[in-house]
């Protein structure tokens, strides 16, 4: 399975986590990543919330994303009004959602490992709560 057929489908699971709870209201964007504009994977509203979420997804180790993508969440979430998250899922684990003031940050990039996510993210039942 492909990269980003993996990431499509990870999207799909979490906007019906989201769905299944009566409460929110998800919307997926297709091809987030393939636009200069800024753009996020999924937009999540209820609750008198919104949620802007970048999804992620790696098998184990660390994940690194560019500045960029994170800027992106940022300057999204600032126009629309809504809260920016980055949600994780590493192999055999559940999804974490972290703030973005929380991510570790190299020389070069923003750097999540399933330490730090556990550390510092929310799991899905404490996020909607």
């Amino acid at each position: 399975m492909s990269s980003k057929s993996k990431g499509t489908r990870l999207e799909r699971e979490l906007f019906h986590k989201f769905w299944e709870t009566g409460k929110f209201m998800p919307l997926r964007i297709a091809g987030s990543g393939s636009t200069t504009l800024p753009s996020v994977d999924l937009l999540i509203g209820g609750q008198g919330r919104y949620l802007a979420i970048e999804c992620k997804a790696i098998k184990q180790g660390k994940k690194y994303i560019s500045p960029e993508r994170i800027n992106e969440l940022k300057e999204f979430s600032e126009k629309f009004g809504a809260e920016p998250w980055l949600a994780i899922r590493f192999n055999n684990q559940p999804w974490y959602f972290i703030r973005i003031e929380d991510l570790e940050k190299t020389e070069i990039n923003y750097v999540v490992s399933l330490s730090l996510a556990q550390k510092k993210g929310l799991l899905f039942e404490e996020l909607i709560n």
